[in-house]
């Protein structure tokens, strides 16, 4: 609770923690409109493939066209303004970058200017979780070898889930399980860019196509989001998957505890320590009162029965049995908040959430029978959505994860919700990701 003084001593002293960040998305423009706010912050730099649109994105969010004029890194760094270009690596670099913000979303691309960035000395924050999932126990160990932070981007419900995992194992409680809210149904594994709009609509006040990336929301909503950032958990905190990957059962925020205890005392889990995230549909399509589509939570239990009796006197959202409480957040601020992750970098040196193990994986699944040949088009797509399944079983399997399944063709036929292998694919193998991710699994594989 120390990290506004502490920028606040680095404005001061005249001498900002200087940010580099690689993509002006929905995610990164968020972050860009409070860090121009924040005492002690200063984005040297920003690099995105469309630079003129980056600069449009800026004056639309309330930047002065003065403020991103420097023509450079250096005389950004020199004259407190910011550098707006398509040279990703001329901001990575710099000497007088500290944090560097990869939020390209691109999961090949992210891996390598994370390593551009460890490479170089700079703290990484990782806001790409497509690239994370893929690769992140391998980025993040590199990243400690060279003495920098790899770090989850607070604000994404991934970092916010750990903070939670933490505060309960270091108050001394066992945690039954950790996730998210969202809004699911069985159906929705088969939406498309193309069918995705009349789902959105039922639900978001957005009414014109264009202003919005539909193959991304469409990931949000095909369950595909969901296995990418439960796999983020699952790796930054030492949990596990369900052996059937996340079921999504409907539960309101005050029905955690009830619904996220084993299967064995009346819940939904298959066991303990687990991910899981609830919806706020039922199964007939009718909204879940008090849900928390946009929340996340832990449920937890105590050795202690004091603390069982505590939970209940205290209304800690207990189960009926008073064994299981929960502690929930009702939304994340996504990109505002991500502040955090830069200043713990810099300042603590600490990451907001870091992989520490391979227990999950995303892997990729027929979204419709697919035909040999076919290109496969990756996250949100037409062909796949990403399925969390335990990382064993995804390696003894050779199932071919969700970050590799873009823009690669299918070797044979595969039926309607089948999980893809590495088989199944034309696979270049002396692709950088590709080599990355096999490496990442010889280092990490569970035994």
């Amino acid at each position: 609770m120390n990290l506004s003084r502490m920028l606040a001593a680095r404005a001061a002293a005249g001498h900002p923690v200087r940010v580099g960040q690689i993509g002006a998305g929905k995610f990164g423009t968020m972050f860009l409109s409070q860090a121009r706010l924040t005492a002690g912050l200063h984005v040297a730099g920003l690099a995105d493939l469309a630079p003129d649109r980056a600069k449009k994105r800026l004056i639309d969010i309330g930047w002065p066209a003065e403020q991103f004029s420097a023509a450079s890194v250096s005389e950004a760094v020199t004259s407190g303004r910011t550098c707006v270009t398509e040279d990703a690596l001329a901001v990575i670099t710099h000497p007088a970058v500290e944090v560097v913000i990869e939020a390209t979303g691109d999961p090949a691309t992210g891996i390598r200017l994370a390593l551009e960035a460890i490479r170089h000395g700079k703290h990484i924050v990782m806001v790409n979780v497509e690239a994370d999932a893929l690769a992140g126990p391998l980025l993040a160990a590199r990243a400690r070898e060279a003495g920098v932070v790899y770090s989850l981007a607070w604000g994404d419900q991934p970092a916010l889930i750990a903070e939670h995992v933490d505060w309960a194992r270091a108050c001394g409680f066992k945690v039954v399980a950790a996730g998210k809210g969202t809004r699911y149904h069985p159906t929705y594994h088969q939406l498309t860019p193309d069918t995705v709009w009349d789902v959105l609509t039922q639900y978001l006040p957005i009414k014109d196509k264009s202003h919005i990336n539909l193959k991304m929301f469409n990931s949000f909503l095909d369950g595909t989001k969901s296995g990418i950032e439960m796999t983020a958990v699952c790796n930054a905190c030492d949990l596990v998957p369900q052996s059937g990957g996340l079921a999504f059962p409907p539960a309101s925020r005050f029905e955690l505890a009830e619904v996220l205890k084993p299967r064995s005392e009346g819940g939904r889990l298959e066991k303990k320590g687990v991910t899981e995230v609830v919806s706020s549909l039922n199964r007939d399509g009718s909204a879940v009162p008090h849900h928390l589509a946009m929340g996340t939570f832990v449920v937890i239990e105590s050795d202690s029965s004091y603390a069982g009796q505590c939970f209940v006197e205290y209304n800690t959202l207990p189960d009926s049995s008073g064994k299981y409480a929960a502690l929930y957040r009702p939304t994340h601020m996504i990109g505002l908040e991500l502040g955090i992750s830069v200043a713990s970098a810099a300042l603590r040196r600490e990451p907001t959430g870091a992989p520490v193990a391979f227990n999950s994986d995303c892997v990729a699944t027929a979204k419709r029978d697919l035909k040999s040949g076919e290109k496969l088009d990756g996250e949100g797509g037409f062909t796949v959505w990403g399925k969390q399944v335990p990382a064993a079983a995804s390696l003894a399997n050779g199932y071919l994860p969700l970050g590799l399944a873009h823009n690669v063709a299918l070797a044979r036929d595969i039926s309607v919700g089948s999980p893809l292998r590495w088989s199944d694919v034309l696979i270049d193998e002396t692709d950088a990701a590709v080599r990355f991710r096999r490496e990442m699994e010889r280092a990490f594989a569970p035994t």
